[in-house]
């Protein structure tokens, strides 16, 4: 879940997940964390997530950092956002290049909006799975009918 964590002097607890974006390179969708790890660590108001962007380029042997960003989960807007199908779901960012941060956000929005994502996600995700179970009933079906 992290790649390093610290308590403040107030006792707050952070968890930080480094992430890298090298900004001439095509596809950027990093996972952030599992749906049901952070629903469970943010069940402690003390408890931070917090994610550090490095945005950078390569040129020959230098490396250019073009941006860096420290901010609380719960600061990143849904539009940036996505859910991949690993598990009981994984926060993603759906494109590096495209970050919003609203310094400030509301835990309990952020966290209200997040159910709601999640509520839409999974009957989108049990469709899915009803498809898959219907394919394999019938590949299922065409080798129990195929001879030895």
């Amino acid at each position: 879940m992290a790649d390093l964590a610290f308590k403040d002097n107030k006792g707050l607890y952070y968890i930080v997940d480094v992430k890298t974006h090298r900004t001439d390179t095509k596809f950027n969708m990093p996972n952030l964390t599992s749906v049901e790890r952070l629903a469970r660590f943010y069940e402690d108001d003390s408890n931070f997530f917090t994610i550090l962007f490095v945005s950078y380029k390569v040129e020959g042997i230098t490396a250019s950092v073009s941006d860096v960003k420290f901010v609380p989960i719960e600061f990143l807007g849904w539009d940036c956002l996505t859910i991949g199908a690993l598990g009981w779901g994984q926060i993603q960012i759906a494109n590096s290049s495209h970050i919003t941060v609203t310094p400030g956000y509301s835990r309990k929005r952020w966290m209200l909006e997040f159910c709601d994502v999640m509520l839409e996600f999974y009957p989108k995700e049990i469709a899915k799975i009803g498809e898959r179970t219907i394919r394999f009933e019938k590949i299922r079906e065409f080798w129990k009918n195929k001879s030895d």
